[in-house]
């Protein structure tokens, strides 16, 4: 009986176990103006080798395509309205449609990863931390010709094609369902976000990745921290862009745009709908990027 006991016993045990690795962290709450997306992020099993996972993935999925990779979740289809009126760069606003799921990285890409690339002798470009540390601080003063040459890299060491999300795929990611300025709400309040005033006492520099609270995709530092190189070429306004989700590949190509603001930015500039752009040959300090790659 007692042998009985104790086996029933093990088996609650281990299924109490699994639903909890399985059922991930809560998904976000709601903010004013935002959709309800029931995805609590969810990490593959630690008991499944990276190679032999599955290829299917699902909304709300976290995954690595090799140990060193950028940790990557899982963006469901949809539609948003892209842009606001809130400055002309962001007009006119318009229906975007996501057509299928696709994955981008959780987190900027950090000095870390970045400095991998460096050592496998792929990356020339060594950049400098300013004194803020490296490790998981994210990779700053890279151009957008630099994080195409980190892409690379990355695409053959995974063996998966990774590149740059689209302008729309950014603000879609970004803004998680929501419909305010901030994915949080209308007000930037205080600590939500690394900005010029998003805290008491403003860091003034950046933050390691993952310092705040990820929005309902997962996503964190969408808004603030550095800002982030997408594949889009800089036009004016929103007439004539691509009606998909697909990068703008017309305009003035020589600038590319970034989105997100960094942690010197004012409120407005980090917003979900807020655009600027640079040469894409320019390193600054305050700028970087976060991969994107398609799902089979």
């Amino acid at each position: 009986m007692q042998r009985w006991l104790a086996f029933l016993l093990f088996v609650i045990a281990v299924g109490t176990a699994l639903a909890m690795d399985f059922a991930g962290p809560l998904a976000a709450q709601d903010a004013p103006g935002q959709r309800r997306y029931d995805l609590a992020p969810r990490p593959p099993s630690a008991s499944v080798p990276v190679a032999q996972q599955s290829a299917v993935r699902v909304p709300g999925e976290t995954f690595r395509d090799c140990t060193d990779c950028p940790e990557m979740v899982v963006i469901p289809d949809g539609e948003f309205d892209m842009g606001s009126n809130d400055s002309d760069y962001e007009k006119p606003v318009r229906r975007v449609g996501i057509a299928r799921p696709f994955a981008i990285g959780r987190r900027e890409i950090s000095f870390a990863e970045w400095d991998l690339c460096v050592a496998a002798g792929a990356c020339r470009h060594r950049p400098d931390d300013h004194g803020w540390g490296r490790d998981k601080q994210p990779v700053i003063d890279v151009s957008y010709d630099d994080a195409k040459v980190y892409i690379a890299w990355l695409s053959q060491v995974s063996g998966r094609t990774y590149r740059l999300p689209s302008e729309a795929e950014w603000e879609y990611a970004a803004r998680a369902g929501s419909a305010t300025p901030h994915w949080w709400g209308r007000e930037v309040g205080t600590g939500r976000a690394n900005c010029s005033t998003c805290t008491a006492q403003p860091a003034r520099q950046t933050m390691p990745v993952g310092s705040f609270r990820p929005n309902a995709f997962g996503l964190y530092d969408t808004a603030g921290n550095a800002a982030e190189w997408v594949e889009d070429c800089w036009n004016e306004t929103y007439r004539g862009a691509p009606k998909d989700a697909s990068a703008w590949n017309a305009g003035q190509c020589r600038q590319r745009v970034l989105r997100g603001g960094s942690f010197g930015s004012t409120p407005a500039a980090i917003r979900s709908a807020a655009r600027f752009r640079y040469d894409k040959d320019v390193r600054y300090y305050a700028n970087g990027f976060r991969v994107a790659r398609d799902l089979p």
